[in-house]
């Protein structure tokens, strides 16, 4: 079978088309014998069942539901039962012949003929392995007519399937061209159209792969993605209108992989891998407001798998998202104003937050308890008896100021697991879940005006604040109820985590030797209070046969039930300001992101970055400053961020995002540098030498408490 070239491929000489592998559409071709590959994994996953006739009807690939396990959609499709079609076999089963080639004597031939120059024997493998379905199954099917039906085994010789693809890799210069796309294409889109059934035996094939070759194969479909958006020479694509479809596809069988990475524990890779910076370029709003409109329908969009935005995009849209409705917010208070006949006062169109810094808490709970509707409009800051505009650095220290405060274990909101060296919530707060509101606020005012705070949550909480993503309408619906594990209750209370992981650990008998049952107890106010896990748990015994029931009721026990009423009130409080549709295309840590920044430094990108007052970069102050924080190590380089800035982590966009500044401090070189946290600089004397500086800043950074404020 010969290339398709009706979707504008450019043309292939004869000896090069011979040297590739046959490209299979949808149905039968007239007149051909080949089988087409969309029904290579239900061939060899399902027998066929009696009277069963046909192929598989292949489903168009915009009709397909998106592959993105763990990612909330707006319309998920599920398969409860598998559908006909995806059981069905060939009009009657083939005979597969038997091709016992081994790896190693494939390896063999390869390095035979890189010797002898005689790569015919090789060629003709090729040709015959990929001339049919019948051969592939042949040459790479562990035992030729045993069916292949568990996730677990896929049936197939990886071995003798990886040699080959590593050797048509490194022989043939034209596999990773521009040139083989229009049959890369064609093959994905075989894939794309599989049933979902077989997209699910794919999911768990994939995450057995290596980590090297899953990252090698993610890395070229983000290629094939980025070429098909960018081509680097136009002239050896086919035009954009004529396979519109190739990028859906690309995409679909990466969500595959992303739904593999993402059932794995650790994962085989970081789910930034799966970010496609090439997007960052391009009309993503556009993209979104189509996933508004559309949802998950048969017309395409990125938003509809969201693992392969980026944070930076996912912010932009936040923010853009942000900016409609405060604007929005804004134009409905003028036109009520005018509609009223009133005078119109500029000061509506913002938040205006007015506190005492002696009743911070107090004044701000009532502030954003009465300024409610006007959640969404921009932050404005004034402290009661100080003179000064607003322009960034009061709303910065109010956040910082007022996060100190509530989180200080002293208040009593929250409690500090230093193991973890972060905060959860305090179970024994009494009725009044106010304040978490305002926490919940404060933090959903920080992603909506850009802000990041110093907040040390665990994970889990991240994951709660996406459960549901989108604050449901009725409040009577549960929220924040998550499905956690031990290893989350492991990073807040992990002691407690340990002994757990020892009871289900213990080869001994649980009963008689531990002798619990499904009633625990916690401490409030002084007071021991006894807690069923299930209906008359104090009178069911834990054995080794329930233990697992046991944990799992024990973590929900502590994750969730135990604060719900604090946890509800943070939710509500977050998501009556945050309460966009974006929050759908994040994952939890993503989350924590655009709340806390990123922990990863890069100092010189701040270098490049940094702006100067009464210095200039060339000045020896100003070497010997940056010699001495690129030699940091990493502790003290966070030190350092965090006595400029407030916070040891980075905002979404970056370190020049901090808009970081070294101003001349002409004071005593005796001086410890100093720093003004809520425009993210850092006065520094001039220093006679650079051990002089290195000692003076190493004790400032070291020593400063809290935010760093001066």
């Amino acid at each position: 079978m010969r290339p398709n070239m009706s979707d504008g491929s450019s043309p292939v000489d004869e000896k090069e088309r011979d040297r590739l592998p046959p490209i299979f559409n949808n149905g039968l071709d007239r007149g051909s014998k080949h089988y087409p590959l969309g029904n290579f994994i239900s061939s060899t996953s399902h027998r066929r069942e009696p009277g069963g006739h046909g192929l598989t009807t292949l489903r168009q690939v915009t009709g397909l539901p998106p592959i993105c396990t763990g990612v909330r959609q707006k319309h998920r499709t599920h398969t409860d039962v598998v559908p006909p079609e995806a059981k069905a076999r060939f009009v009657a089963d083939p005979i597969i012949p038997l091709r016992a080639r081994t790896t190693k004597e494939f390896q063999e031939g390869v390095e035979k003929a890189t010797h002898s120059g005689d790569w015919k024997p090789v060629h003709d493998f090729y040709a015959s392995t990929f001339g049919s379905f019948l051969e592939l199954s042949a040459a790479f099917k562990k035992e030729a007519n045993a069916p292949s039906n568990t996730t677990d085994d896929s049936g197939i010789n990886t071995r003798l399937l990886n040699a080959v693809y590593d050797v048509l890799l490194h022989t043939n210069p034209q596999y990773g061209s521009t040139a083989t796309y229009v049959i890369f294409a064609h093959l994905l889109r075989q894939m794309a159209s599989l049933a979902e059934t077989d997209h699910h035996f794919l999911m768990h094939w994939f995450k057995k792969l290596s980590q090297k070759r899953f990252k090698l194969l993610v890395e070229r479909l983000q290629l094939f993605i980025s070429t098909r958006l960018y081509p680097g020479r136009p002239e050896d694509l086919p035009p954009m209108a004529k396979c519109s479809w190739w990028i859906p596809c690309a995409t679909k069988v990466l969500s595959l992989l992303n739904a593999a990475n993402s059932i794995v524990t650790p994962p085989i890779a970081p789910f930034t891998d799966f970010y496609n910076l090439t997007l960052d370029h391009t009309d993503f709003m556009d993209d979104y407001h189509t996933w508004q409109m559309h949802g998950n329908s048969s017309r395409f969009t990125f938003c509809q798998f969201p693992f392969i935005l980026s944070t930076v995009v996912k912010k932009a849209i936040m923010q853009r998202d942000s900016e409609q409705q405060m604007i929005s917010m804004a134009r409905q208070t003028l036109v009520d104003k005018v509609s009223r006949r009133q005078r119109v006062d500029m000061s509506l169109l913002f938040l205006n937050i007015k506190v005492r810094r002696l009743q911070l808490v107090s004044d701000s709970l009532d502030e954003l308890t009465r300024k409610r509707a006007d959640l969404k409009k921009k932050l404005k800051v004034t402290f009661v008896g100080e003179a000064g505009l607003d322009m960034g650095g009061l709303t910065k220290e109010w956040f910082l100021l007022l996060i100190r405060r509530i989180f200080h274990t002293d208040y009593g909101m929250f409690t500090y697991t230093k193991d973890s060296q972060s905060y959860w919530f305090s179970s024994w707060k009494g009725d009044d879940c106010s304040e978490f509101r305002l926490v919940g606020a404060l933090m959903g005012l920080a992603v909506y005006n850009s802000i990041t705070l110093d907040i040390r949550f665990p994970p889990a909480v991240y994951k709660k604040l996406l459960t549901p993503p989108i604050g449901p309408c009725d409040p009577d619906t549960p929220v924040g109820m998550a499905a956690l594990t031990l290893e989350d209750l492991l990073q807040i209370m992990p002691d407690i985590a340990h002994g757990l992981a020892e009871l289900l650990s213990y080869e001994g008998n649980v009963e008689e030797d531990f002798y619990s049952t499904f009633q625990v107890f916690q401490e409030e106010l002084g007071v021991i209070k006894p807690y069923s896990l299930k209906p008359g748990g104090e009178k069911i015994p834990v054995t080794n046969l329930n233990r697992k029931e046991y944990v799992h009721l024990y973590v929900d026990f502590l994750l969730n039930k135990s604060i719900y009423k604090q946890f509800a009130a943070f939710y509500h409080g977050f998501h009556s300001v945050c309460d966009s549709n974006a929050l759908m295309l994040l994952r939890p840590e993503e989350v924590e992101i655009l709340v806390c920044g990123s922990p990863s430094l890069d100092m010189g990108a701040l270098q490049r970055g940094a702006q100067y007052e009464n210095y200039s970069k060339t000045d020896p102050t100003i070497r010997a400053f940056w010699d001495v924080v690129l030699s940091f190590p990493l502790d003290l380089q966070k030190r350092l961020l965090h006595f400029t800035t407030g916070s040891d982590r980075v905002p979404v966009g970056g370190m020049p995002d901090l808009n970081f500044k070294i101003s001349r401090l002409d004071v005593s070189t005796d001086w410890l540098p100093i720093s003004h946290t809520c425009f993210n600089q850092l006065c520094l004397p001039p220093y006679k030498s650079k051990k002089d500086l290195r000692h003076k800043l190493t004790i400032a950074i070291s020593n400063a408490e809290g935010f760093g404020l001066e």
